[in-house]
């Protein structure tokens, strides 16, 4: 399994989660140049992984919204 079908699987809270223990990581420090390149590229991937899940939640809540406000205007 690719690395992005990988992240696609994930939960918002499975990625929220494996973000945090990354941003850890990367701020405890003691890792190679190139683990540090690794974590903050998995870092920016579920941090946009996030950002899908927030994204796609307020196009519902937003199609909720709306479609409560039309069927307030057909009464």
């Amino acid at each position: 399994m690719s690395d992005q079908a990988a992240l696609e699987g994930l939960s918002y809270e499975e990625s929220r989660d494996e973000l945090v223990d990354t941003v850890r990581r990367l701020e405890a420090g003691g890792t190679t140049l190139e683990e540090s390149l690794a974590l903050w590229e998995r870092g920016e991937a579920l941090a946009q992984r996030c950002q899908e899940w927030l994204d796609g939640a307020r196009k519902r809540l937003d199609a909720v919204l709306e479609a409560r406000e039309g069927s307030v205007d057909d009464e």
